[in-house]
């Protein structure tokens, strides 16, 4: 089969390997299609994610398609069902899964390997998050599960409420998501970013206003627009440490400000903690998502209410991977769906 590695930085490779066989507990995918991501970007620019994967490595890590094998032990699947698999599934036993903080288990099992056009699905995640697809939903807008989930997880833990007053930061898929759920259940929520384009289509999705960060200075601007409060929520989604700041400096007192976006490890941000401790601020670190917001994503696509195919700039042969990476870099796309097979 035709699958893609990642050897190091920006050094990603096509390669023929075995097909995968299912071990106990486990099934194989064939790939319909899998979506690019702003994460993909990074590991790929990168050379590797801590927690994720290291190279030499199999990548992509969102993905639909249909069974094709099914190891020994599976009995609530069957060859041909069509099938989402998050890439990861927590162990349910540590300390941190027991207080259902499941994005915090040490021993979550990750899987890699989407770029191809067979995946072997872990046993963990078969058991905890593999979900069916419904029949009316297309495949690449079914393997948007796993980043949609992790919005869902990320606007759980903002104290978001129908009156709140969001700023997100960022135009990328991400932002663009949270851009989506979040004016779907409310009025007043707005976007900055740097590519008119993806602006515009943060409009479409519900964004109040929109501003390109070439052109103002963010905080002052949103001060003005809030008799020099500040927003209610924060949504930083760069992965940019200036940024947080910047984040930071929007909020009123009393504000959440979301530090979604991951920044390069062992970077750091400067703190005011005067307005910190006197303005109430609450600064919240969000990774990753959870079996329930997983379930939750896949049923927010199914209902078709909100247009995240606006998100999909192209649909690409597998052989067109590497240039397609390069077209995310220079911005030019925002997902791609890829169509191994």
């Amino acid at each position: 089969m035709l699958a893609a590695l990642l050897y190091g930085r920006e050094d990603l490779r096509l390669e023929t390997l075995d097909p995968p066989s299912p071990a106990a507990g486990e099934v194989v995918i064939e790939v319909t299609a899998a979506t690019t991501c702003g994460t993909d970007l990074k590991v790929w620019r990168q050379g590797g994610h801590a927690k994720m994967l290291k190279p030499p490595t199999r990548f992509g890590h969102e993905a639909a398609g249909k069974i094709v094998a099914i190891g020994a032990g599976i009995t609530d699947w069957s060859i041909g069902d069509r099938v989402v698999a998050n890439n990861s599934a927590p162990c349910m036993n540590c300390f941190f899964c027991q207080h259902q903080e499941y994005s915090l288990c040490p021993n979550l099992t990750w899987n890699n390997g989407t770029f191809a056009q067979y995946l072997s699905i872990p046993a963990p995640i078969v058991q905890h998050n593999l979900l069916p697809i419904p029949a009316d939903l297309d495949a690449e807008l079914a393997s948007m599960t796993e980043p949609l989930a992790c919005v869902l997880h990320g606007i759980a833990r903002s104290n978001f409420t129908p009156d709140s007053r969001v700023v997100v930061i960022g135009d990328g898929a991400i932002g663009l998501m949270f851009v989506a759920v979040m004016a779907s259940q409310c009025r007043s929520v707005w976007l900055c970013g740097g590519n008119d384009r993806r602006l515009a289509i943060g409009a479409k999705l519900g964004a109040e206003r929109t501003w390109n960060y070439h052109q103002l200075d963010l905080p002052s601007t949103v001060r003005g627009l809030t008799q020099g409060w500040g927003a209610d929520i924060i949504i930083e989604a760069t992965g940019v440490p200036s940024v947080w700041e910047t984040a930071i400096a929007c909020g009123r007192p009393g504000a959440t400000i979301n530090l979604f976006g991951g920044c390069p490890k062992d970077t750091h941000i400067s703190v005011n903690t005067d307005r910190l401790h006197y303005s109430e601020l609450t600064l919240k670190g969000v990774f990753h998502n959870t079996p329930q917001h997983v379930r939750a994503a896949l049923a927010l696509l199914a209902s078709k209410q909100i247009p995240f195919e606006l998100l999909i700039s192209d649909r690409r042969p597998l052989t067109d991977l590497a240039q397609t990476f390069e077209d995310m870099k220079n911005r030019e796309v925002i997902k791609v769906a890829m169509m191994p097979n």
